[in-house]
Parts: structure tokens; C-alpha cells; sequence
């Protein structure tokens, strides 16, 4: 298959249909399927030229791999926890665990960077179980997740390596019943992982104080400051003992984050394991389309390709990512659709499906780019082209993990 590849030559190689689809009706997303007619001049954000689109993967085939100087049997792990640890079948730590749970262990605050996808969960959920299976301490951990789905995840990770710990968790996030979390929280939880939103909700409701914290987790960082959270952070820290210990992970350093760092962190150790970006590792192309009805032509085109295994489709908004799906649906491509206007058991619903295979197409809006754990993702297609490059990056990111190649296309204006 061919598209448009502006770094190799003046080719025109655009990716086109093969031929008319019988049944594909006109797709009209009123304000919401895209900037303009083929993605290219946008309403929002800044102009990002097509060039940056375009990359061919390099080869990580001859990176050194990662020789832990740790097995997990040499943290000395209570034996309950180790025995969920082997369950899981984690012998060899990654990177950041390898790095990490030493320190953490020890007591020491530590500013984790590490890209997506390394296993930084289980690098600060281990040893926190460890503590609290020595002294399980009520509303002693509060571990704060840019998006709902990352702080689903935290808490499944939790639940399954603290499994027959009597060790409990919380999950406060916007989109799931309020009242149901205060009950939760009157219970008296050990770990309470939330959103920053609905934790500074529950904190000026006075439902839910944090006085008693002695580990504060703050995972994404850099996209809780992207997502604007900086000022429900500092409150939510300035509630917390000054005494406590502070894990800090995020992907990147910035002036902004240093200056949390400075403000939150007592002599933290430092843990990078950050290795080449995702992008390297990912093909990127461009397809050029001239309407919006062509730009759903050519989509169902590419996803009727073999190769198209396990595609996550970005679009702008809620509404527009919503119609296309129902309209993928309706021309015979099921797919399944995550954005705002679903409540949290839909998304989980919707992630659900597509991590088990049930549906291969999953069409989102950004709450989905980053901190999603979705494995073997073949294909990135920014249907909507994201608002700044920051975005892009963070998109394709889903794809090409693990040291594998993965595919990422944009969809722009036929010039």
C-alpha cells in the first residue's frame, strides 16, 4: 500500500480506494468529525505541517537489552506478594522496577522518568504493598493518575498483586457515582487512587482528608500540567504531612515540573531510564484526502486491509469520534468508541473489548493517548489531525511498543 511520503520523493503517492464501497453512505459529522475537510487546516491549536508527519521507524534490533541487577526474588518481598508477583509471571524487573524499588523501598523520595509502557506501575505499587503489609496503615496512600483509565489501571494492578493481602483500594475519578465513593472512603481504604478533579471534590465536600498520608504517588506528571491540573495538585500536596514520601514519575522534564520537583520532593533520588522515543520506532506516513466523504472512503479502505490488525482511529471531538464509530459500525467495521460523554464503566467497556480483540478498531478522543496500557496496537490513524505535535507524539506512542515496529497515518488536505 502506498501513500504520500514527502521525505522520500516528489512522487504523488497518495493513499486512494481502490474502488467505490456499495452501501457507504455520505458521513456528515456536523461540528464534530473534523478541522476541515481532510484534516489539514485546523480551527484549533497550531498549523503543524504535513513533514512531521512523515518517518520512516528505525531498527531497534541492535539496542543492548535491559540486564536487570535484581531479580524480584531479591527484594526480600513479603511472601504474599511474591506469591502474586509469580502469578503474574514477573521474574526479571523492568528498567525503572530494577532502579526504583530499591529506593523506594528504602524510603527515599524518587523522581521516576520512564517512558509509557515500562512497567512504572509496578515499580512503585510493589514496594508500597510491601509497606503496608507491614504496617497497613488506613488512608496512608494516595496515588494521583492524569486520566480515568490510567487510575483504573493503577487500581487493577493494585488489587491483583496485593490479591488475598486484605489490603484495600479506592478509585475516585469524575465520570462514576460520587456518593459511592464517599461510602468507600467512610470504610477507611489503605490506597486511594484518584483524578485530580474528583479528589479536590471529595477534599472541599471534607469527605475526604488527607492528614494521614505517609506515601503520595503523583504518575504523569507532565500530563496532569498538560491537562492543567498544576493548581488542584499544588492543593491537593499542601494537605498532605510534610513528613511524607514522594514518587514522582513522569515522561519528561520541564521547566515547570522542576519547579514541583524543587517544591515537593525532599533529596529525591533520581531513576531515568528513558530511552529513544516511541517514534523512532513507529512508520509514519500521510493520506491525502479531499472531503470528509473521501476521508471515510479512504479509512475503510485501509481498515478492510489485512494488515490493519488492532487500529486505534483518533478524532477531535466527542461527538465527532462518536459518529464515526457508529458509522464504522453501520458500513461493517465493528468498532468500539472512548471519549468524555461516556461514564467510566462505558469506556471501561469499550477498552475492554478492544484489549481482548472483540472489536480491532477503537476510535477515541485524546483522553486515550496517553497512559493507556492497549498492547500489540498495529496502527495509529489520525483521523483528526491533534492540536499541537506534543499530541501527535503522544498518540502514536500507542503503537510500536516493546521494541516493535508499529504504523502511524495522518490524515491532511490533497494540495
Amino acid at each position: 500500500m502506498a501513500y504520500r511520503n514527502q521525505s522520500s520523493s516528489n512522487q504523488n503517492r497518495s493513499a486512494r480506494p481502490s474502488g467505490s464501497r456499495p452501501g457507504v453512505r455520505s458521513f456528515r459529522p456536523g461540528g464534530g468529525g473534523g478541522r476541515s475537510g481532510g484534516g489539514g487546516k485546523k480551527r484549533m491549536g497550531a498549523y503543524i505541517h504535513p513533514s512531521k508527519f512523515v518517518n520512516r521507524a528505525t531498527s531497534r534490533a541492535e539496542e543492548t537489552p535491559y540486564e536487570p541487577k535484581h531479580m524480584f526474588t531479591d527484594f526480600n518481598f513479603t511472601e504474599r506478594l511474591q506469591f502474586n508477583i509469580d502469578h503474574k509471571g514477573y521474574t526479571a524487573p523492568s528498567a525503572i522496577q530494577d532502579q526504583a524499588i530499591p529506593f523506594i523501598l528504602e524510603g527515599n523520595d524518587v523522581i521516576g522518568l520512564a517512558n509509557t509502557g515500562t512497567g512504572k506501575t509496578a515499580a512503585f505499587a510493589l514496594p508500597i504493598i510491601e509497606r503496608l503489609a507491614a504496617n497497613p496503615e488506613l488512608n496512608s496512600v494516595l496515588i494521583v493518575a492524569p486520566t480515568r483509565e490510567l487510575a483504573q489501571q493503577i487500581d487493577e494492578q493494585f488489587r491483583a498483586f496485593s490479591y488475598n493481602m486484605r489490603l484495600f483500594s479506592t478509585l475516585v475519578v469524575g465520570g462514576t457515582n460520587i456518593d459511592r465513593q464517599i461510602q468507600q472512603l467512610r470504610r477507611g481504604p489503605h490506597v486511594i487512587i484518584g483524578t485530580p478533579g474528583r479528589l479536590r471534590d471529595l477534599m472541599k465536600r471534607k469527605v475526604l482528608r488527607l492528614d494521614h498520608i505517609r506515601t503520595l504517588v503523583l504518575d504523569e506528571a507532565d500530563r496532569m500540567l498538560d491537562m492543567g491540573f498544576i493548581t488542584d495538585i499544588k492543593a491537593i500536596v499542601e494537605e498532605t504531612p510534610a513528613d511524607r514520601q514522594t514518587l514522582f514519575f513522569s515522561a519528561t522534564i520541564t521547566g515547570e515540573i522542576e519547579k514541583l520537583v524543587n517544591g515537593f520532593l525532599r533529596d529525591p533520588k533520581t531513576v531515568s531510564v528513558r530511552t529513544a522515543d516511541t517514534s523512532e520506532s513507529v512508520d509514519q506516513d500521510i493520506v491525502e484526502a479531499s472531503s470528509k466523504d473521501e476521508k471515510l472512503e479512504t479509512l475503510l479502505n485501509l481498515l478492510s486491509q489485512e494488515e490493519f490488525e488492532k487500529v486505534l482511529v483518533f478524532g477531535e471531538t466527542k461527538f465527532g469520534v462518536q459518529r464515526l464509530s457508529d458509522h464504522l459500525d453501520q458500513s461493517g467495521v465493528p468498532s468500539a468508541a472512548i471519549h468524555g460523554n461516556k461514564s467510566q464503566s462505558q469506556r471501561q467497556r469499550a477498552l475492554r473489548a478492544f484489549k481482548e480483540n472483540k472489536v480491532r478498531v477503537m476510535v477515541a478522543t485524546d483522553v486515550a493517548a496517553r497512559g493507556l496500557d492497549i498492547p500489540n496496537v498495529s496502527h495509529v490513524i489520525n483521523f483528526d489531525q491533534p492540536a499541537t505535535y506534543e499530541d501527535y507524539i503522544h498518540r502514536i506512542g500507542r503503537t510500536g511498543r516493546g521494541g516493535a515496529k508499529g504504523k502511524a497515518l495522518t490524515f491532511v488536505d490533497r494540495r
